[in-house]
């Protein structure tokens, strides 16, 4: 048996596809995207320093800086450098990996950020530790959300 798509049924499922979907992400689910992408290991809070600023005017465009204090080298190495947030679509904002070359674990990027809320890093060490920070940031004019009441 053969299915045909038409061209109108292709169209039709991209509409609906295209239609946009109100953040729903909560502390649980950035809690479950923490233990998915750290396997349930236990965290150490430590090592990580988490620079945003704590008054946030516009949340469509927020500079972020996450540095792990590492001699990048043994098992003092940085392997993988995440970072999760509570409210936006995507609780998963990034990950980094770092190779054996990489001199220092360091990045610096924007972020959008949906409400007020918790952004936590999480640095993932050669000898399999974890070390994290978290800060909380007030956000005075949301991004992600706004058109889709």
């Amino acid at each position: 048996m053969t299915i045909a798509i038409t061209r109108r049924m292709l169209i039709g499922g991209l509409a609906v596809s295209l239609v946009p979907v109100r953040a729903n992400a909560t502390p649980e689910t950035m809690q479950a995207a923490i233990a998915d992408a750290t396997g349930g290991r236990a965290l150490r809070e430590g090592k990580v320093t988490l620079d945003i600023q704590p008054l946030i005017d516009n949340g469509n465009t927020v500079p972020m800086r996450v540095r792990v204090d590492s001699t990048m080298t043994g098992v003092d190495r940085v392997k993988a450098l995440h970072v999760f947030n509570e409210k936006n679509p995507q609780p998963h904002v990034l990950s980094v990996r770092f190779g054996p070359r990489a001199g220092r674990a360091e990045i610096a990027t924007r972020i959008k950020l949906a409400d007020t809320q918790k952004v936590i890093a999480v640095a993932e060490m050669e000898d399999g530790t974890l070390w994290t920070a978290a800060i909380d940031v007030i956000v005075t004019i949301a991004a992600c959300i706004e058109g889709l009441e």
